[in-house]
C-alpha cells in the first residue's frame, strides 16, 4: 500500500491508498515540531487504531514546511521500511508554463496532478489552506500559473492581532449580511467578503482563458464555500493525496528521489 503525506503551515494530512482507493486518512498538527521518533510512533499508532492489515510499500511526501520534511522521511524509513520520495517539479510528468517551476508548492503540483487525472480539463483547483490558491490547468494538461491569497484563518487572525478590539470569529454562513453586534459583523465580513473574493477571481480566470473551466475546491473551507459558490462544480476534500498517489501509481519509473 502507498503511504502519501502533504505537511501544510497548519495541518498534515496522511492518507494509505491501496492502488487508487483511499482506505484510511488522518490529520495530525504541524507543530509543535515533533521529532524522528514522535512521528513514527504518531504514524503507526494511527494505522493500528485503524484494525486494518497494512503494509507499506511505497511512501511520497509533499510539503512546504522544510523543517519538518527530514525528520518525518527517516521516520517512515525507521518505522516502515521504506523510502520516503519527495515531490520534485521537474519528474512530475505535467508541463509547468510558468516563470519558475521550482517556486510552485508540491502541495499545488500534486493538486494539479490529481485534477488532470481525475476531471474534465480546463480546470481551475481552489485549495482552501493557511494561503488560498488557484491553480490553473489547461486542456492538453498544463499547468499555466495561477493566484495565491491569505487563508480565511490567516486573515481573520491577523486582523485580531493588528485591531485591538476586534477578535477571530468562526467562519459560517452568517444568518444576516448585516451584523448587529461586532462578532455578527466580524463573521458577514469574513464570509460574504471571501466568497465574492473567490467569486471574482473564478470569473476573471475565465475571461482570460475565453472558456468555460471545471472549478474544483479542497482543503478546510471548500465544502462549505463549494456549497455557497455557484462558480465551484465539485469539492474534493482529499485532491492532494490522490495526486501524491497518483504520481507513485502512475510514474513509477519517475519517482523523485
Amino acid at each position: 500500500m502507498n503511504l502519501v503525506i502533504d505537511v501544510g503551515n497548519t495541518v498534515v494530512k496522511a492518507g494509505i491508498f491501496e492502488k487508487r482507493d483511499l482506505v484510511l486518512s488522518g490529520e495530525f498538527a504541524t507543530r509543535p515540531r515533533k521529532e524522528l521518533d514522535e512521528w513514527g510512533i504518531l504514524l503507526s499508532s494511527w494505522i493500528a487504531e485503524s484494525g486494518r492489515e497494512i503494509k507499506i510499500s511505497k511512501a511520497m511526501i509533499s510539503s512546504v514546511v522544510s523543517s519538518v520534511v527530514s525528520p518525518l522521511k527517516k521516520a517512515i524509513e525507521k518505522y516502515f521500511r521504506v523510502s520516503a520520495f519527495e515531490v520534485e517539479a521537474e519528474k512530475v510528468g505535467i508541463p509547468l508554463l510558468c516563470d519558475n517551476p521550482g517556486e510552485v508548492g508540491a502541495d499545488r503540483i500534486a493538486n494539479v496532478v490529481a485534477a488532470a487525472e481525475l476531471y474534465e480539463l480546463p480546470a481551475i483547483v481552489i485549495d482552501f489552506g493557511t494561503a488560498t490558491t488557484f491553480d490553473v490547468i489547461s486542456e492538453k494538461g498544463e499547468y499555466l500559473g495561477g493566484v495565491i491569497a491569505p487563508g480565511v484563518r490567516t486573515a481573520m487572525e491577523s486582523l485580531a492581532e493588528k485591531a485591538e478590539a476586534l477578535f477571530p470569529v468562526e467562519f459560517k454562513k452568517p444568518a444576516s449580511v448585516i451584523g448587529k453586534n461586532t462578532k455578527d459583523g466580524l463573521g458577514a465580513g469574513l464570509f460574504y467578503g471571501w466568497l465574492g473574493g473567490v467569486r471574482e477571481i473564478i470569473r476573471g480566470i475565465k475571461r482570460e482563458l475565453g472558456k468555460e473551466v471545471k472549478v474544483i475546491a479542497t482543503g478546510g473551507m471548500g465544502i462549505l464555500l463549494g456549497e455557497e459558490c455557484a462558480e465551484i462544480d465539485e469539492v474534493d476534500p482529499v485532491l492532494t493525496l490522490e495526486g501524491l498517489n497518483l504520481m507513485i501509481e502512475k510514474w513509477p519509473d519517475r519517482s523523485p528521489g
